[in-house]
Parts: structure tokens; C-alpha cells; sequence
């Protein structure tokens, strides 16, 4: 690739990826824990006047994030490393979570609370998508510590090879390792992920494991 072109996806990358993981810390730092202490006709009013607009934001920034990823994943050719398939397979999950849960279930959310603000009843189902959401979005918050360390590490420490058969095995077990933690944030519990700090350890706890996992197996 040209490196000018090259630099482009670079930049857009970058741009796209803080406009995404901002709005994930906004939305689980701030927004989550306003909502818990808010009283309920302001909960109402945010979500038909603030999270639909934020939402806008985040989830095309996910998809910018993730389609000039693609782009530059492609470029690495013989080279890409082993960090950098780690990080954008926790990417690439983060992203499907946007699309695939957070978004589908944040708009049940939304039109439920815009039927509230027009004097109506609250859609049933929104019981059952505000948890669905929350722990996607717990997730996401999760995997991005160990995303982000593995994305910047390629370039600063050099990575990792995939040629070998030990780097071989590294990658199934820090797949399967990512790939439990995914399924528990489909299908399982927040956990520890329930509060703000908890989400934060246990994302350095994740970045600790497979750090260990691809340096010292």
C-alpha cells in the first residue's frame, strides 16, 4: 500500500477509534451511573433526547473504527503479528457487540421511553433489553484494556510472530480465552463488570492474562 494511503486509513482509524471508545466510557462511566441515580421522567427525557444522538456517534464510529481496520490488517500481509491478531479479534467482537446487541436492544430502550414521553406505557420488552445492552457494553468496556495494550504493542514492542507452531498454540489459547469471555458477555452475567471499578480491574486482569499467555508460553 502507498504509504500516503497507508496514512490515511492510519488517521481514520485513529479518529474513528476515539469517537467509538470515548462514547463506550461515557456511556459506562458516566451516562450508566447517572441513570442509576436519576429520577425516572429525566432517565425519560435522556433517552429520547441525549442517547439517540450519542448512539449515532458510537455505533458508526464502530463501524469506521472496524472497516479502516480491515483495510490496514489487509496491508500487513506476511507480516501481521500475533499481537495484532489478538487485538482485532477483541475489535472485531467489540464491533459485532455494537451492531449485533447493544444497538438492537438500545432501540426497544428508546422507543419504550419515547412511548412514556408521548403519555403511553412502557414497551415490556425493554425490561429484558436494558440488561442484554449492559452487559455487551460492560464487555466491550472490558476487552478494550487488553485491545488497545495489543494494538499498540505491535508497533512499539515489536509483536509477535505466527509462524512458529508455539505461537500457533498461544493464539488457540488466547482465543479461547477471549472466546469465554465473549460468550459470558452473551449469554452470562456482569459479575465484577457491575461497577465502574470492577470493569476496569478486570480489563487489566484480562490484559495481565494474555500478556502472560503470548510471552511466557
Amino acid at each position: 500500500m502507498d504509504p500516503a494511503i497507508d496514512y490515511l486509513f492510519r488517521w481514520g482509524h485513529f479518529l474513528a477509534g476515539i469517537t467509538w471508545i470515548g462514547l463506550l466510557y461515557y456511556f459506562n462511566f458516566i451516562q450508566g451511573e447517572y441513570f442509576k441515580v436519576a429520577e425516572g421522567s429525566s432517565r425519560v427525557d435522556a433517552f429520547t433526547k441525549l442517547v439517540p444522538r450519542a448512539l449515532w456517534w458510537f455505533r458508526w464510529g464502530a463501524m469506521g473504527t472496524f472497516l479502516t481496520g480491515c483495510v490496514l490488517l489487509g496491508g500487513f500481509g506476511k507480516y501481521v503479528s500475533l499481537d495484532i491478531l489478538l487485538g482485532a479479534l477483541m475489535g472485531t467482537l467489540m464491533f459485532l457487540n455494537v451492531w449485533l446487541i447493544i444497538w438492537p436492544n438500545q432501540k426497544i430502550l428508546i422507543a419504550s421511553n419515547q412511548q412514556v414521553q408521548d403519555g403511553g406505557e412502557a414497551d415490556p420488552a425493554a425490561a429484558g433489553a436494558a440488561p442484554k445492552a449492559a452487559l455487551a457494553s460492560r464487555t466491550n468496556t472490558l476487552f478494550s484494556i487488553p485491545m488497545l495494550y495489543f494494538m499498540g504493542s505491535s508497533a512499539h514492542l515489536g509483536g509477535h510472530g505466527v509462524a512458529s507452531e508455539a505461537s500457533t498454540t498461544v493464539m488457540a489459547i488466547g482465543c479461547a480465552i477471549i472466546a469465554a469471555v465473549e460468550l459470558n458477555g452473551i449469554f452470562g452475567k456482569q459479575g465484577p463488570m457491575t461497577t465502574v471499578r470492577g470493569v476496569i480491574v478486570s480489563g487489566f486482569v484480562l490484559t495481565l492474562v494474555l500478556w502472560a499467555v503470548t510471552n511466557y508460553l
